[in-house]
């Protein structure tokens, strides 16, 4: 279960873009004239394991709560291909 609070109220901020990092989601906040971001630490999500999963998760819930969603360009992994 992801929790998200203090986030920027959606009618100011319509549009959300979430980028996995190597050791956070950036949630970038779009408004009218202005963007707020907001940084998750992975330390602090259970399944680390399946970050996709999770960051599928991100997505469908601020869109839940009214945000138009947008999934940005991650980072390669560690380990990942090409290492």
């Amino acid at each position: 279960m992801l929790r998200l609070l203090g986030l920027p109220h959606v009618s100011r901020f319509p549009r959300a873009t979430v980028t996995r990092h190597l050791d956070c989601f950036e949630l970038l906040f779009h408004g009218h004239e202005d963007s707020r971001r907001v940084d998750v630490d992975l330390r602090y999500l259970e399944d680390v394991d399946d970050l996709e999963a999770t960051e599928l998760r991100l997505l469908a819930r601020l869109q839940e709560l009214g945000y138009e969603v947008e999934r940005g360009v991650s980072l390669p992994t560690e380990g990942g291909a090409g290492s």
